[in-house]
């Protein structure tokens, strides 16, 4: 290796002229430096400085309804607090394209290209592991809005979550099941390209086993794959095994499609499912068979949660003059969560601000009040909903655990 030693040299000279002027009283400057609140900033092209926050979400793919549902509470809080410690705070889009292997990518590209200080995102749980990585390695901090599976957080310091997770979803359905409908045999459908469906599924067949105590309740499994069409041969396989009522958690569009052909084939089964199922493509997609379903989700806009739920929401329908989704109010509320984070730690320095989001407690947000346990998770009561005369409908809801 080749090695310049004219440069070394210079070096050495500054280094020692630094040691002078500690000698002078620049060791009090020095730790007066330290003591000092820094944040990371990044300037745009006109040269202000910004904070830049992350929008990690698919923009395009199978899950693009979902994320664009997240993204209009994101823009929705940020057009209500667009400053934080002085700063403007700057959103940067990145699309993980609905894809493990992409969202991964466009994870990276936030943290190294645009260097933004968090992350907010994604909808779908398999969309926001395969970014654990990245946030962990990097020190980012991330809140997941609506994934719902518990290893996005799992081991992992620097994910959050401002909604439940899959083990009480898959509880609150399967009580459901059994209590309201008085089910006693179930049959399962599930999305094996998702690992928010597969978990959802387990957690589902867990509780209904316990409270049935019959090792035998789940009387048939099918599966199919992200993107089917096709689903005559799986709900034909389920609905033969005679059960009482099928939970088919998965993505909004193959579970209206699911839906809608089992109706075109007489089958009157009752389906269950859980909050993916909340976005208009469901009920456009669905039509008038998706009519009757049942599912959980996060947010109700008629139920008072907090003062702060009727702000959320006449702003909402101000802005976008319809009714807004669980998700949507969930993604106004991470985004709050993560400014809030911002001014109790004085800084974007990410290991300060990640401190600052665990000792989050009681949160007031549209979506009720917010506090982070060890794991990142937030407790949160569920929702339960159908569909009416074409419209998402409240049924109940259930207290957090």
């Amino acid at each position: 290796m080749k090695k310049n030693f004219k440069g070394i040299a210079l070096l050495l000279t500054a280094a020692l002229a630094i040691s002078a002027l500690t000698g002078c009283g620049g060791e009090k400057a020095a730790e007066e430096n330290n003591n000092e609140a820094t944040t990371e900033t990044t300037e745009t092209a006109d040269g202000e400085d910004v904070i830049k926050i992350g929008v990690f979400e698919p923009f395009t793919g199978a899950n693009a309804a979902g994320g664009a549902l997240e993204v209009e509470g994101i823009k929705l809080a940020n057009e209500a607090r667009p400053e934080v410690l002085g700063k403007k705070v700057v959103l940067v889009e990145a699309d993980n394209k609905s894809e493990k292997v992409e969202a991964a990518n466009a994870a990276s590209r936030l943290v190294e290209k645009e260097q933004v200080v968090a992350i907010l995102g994604s909808w779908g749980s398999s969309n926001s592991i395969a970014a654990g990585e990245v946030v962990s390695s990097s020190k980012t901090p991330a809140i997941a809005c609506s994934a719902t599976n518990p290893l996005v957080t799992q081991g992992n310091d620097y994910y959050f979550r401002v909604c439940f997770i899959d083990p009480y979803q898959g509880k609150v359905m399967a009580n459901y099941a059994y209590n309201e409908l008085g089910a006693r045999k179930a049959g399962i459908i599930r999305e094996i390209g998702s690992d928010y469906s597969l978990g959802l599924a387990k957690f589902f067949t867990d509780a209904f086993t316990e409270l049935t105590g019959d090792e035998n309740c789940i009387v048939a499994t099918a599966d199919y794959q992200t993107g089917d069409q096709d689903f005559n041969a799986q709900v034909t396989s389920v609905a033969n095994a005679n059960p009482d009522v099928i939970f088919a958690p998965g993505n909004f569009t193959e579970s209206a499609m699911l839906i809608k052909q089992a109706r075109q084939l007489g089958i009157e089964i009752p389906f269950l499912g859980a909050d993916t199922w909340e976005t208009p493509e469901f009920i456009s997609v669905g039509g008038a068979e998706v009519e009757g379903v049942v599912f959980s989700t996060f947010f109700d806009s008629n139920a008072n949660l907090t003062p702060k739920t009727k702000e959320f929401v006449d702003a909402y329908k101000a802005k976008y003059n319809k009714e807004p989704a669980a998700v949507t109010a969930l993604s106004y509320d991470a985004y709050n969560v993560l400014l809030d984070a911002i001014e109790k730690a004085g800084t974007t320095e990410k290991e300060a601000l990640r401190d600052a989001l665990a000792a989050t407690e009681n949160f007031e947000g549209a979506t009720g009040y917010t506090t982070f346990d060890e794991n990142g998770d937030a407790t949160k009561d569920a929702v339960i909903k159908t569909v009416k005369d074409g419209q998402f409908t409240y049924l109940t809801t259930v207290k957090a655990e």
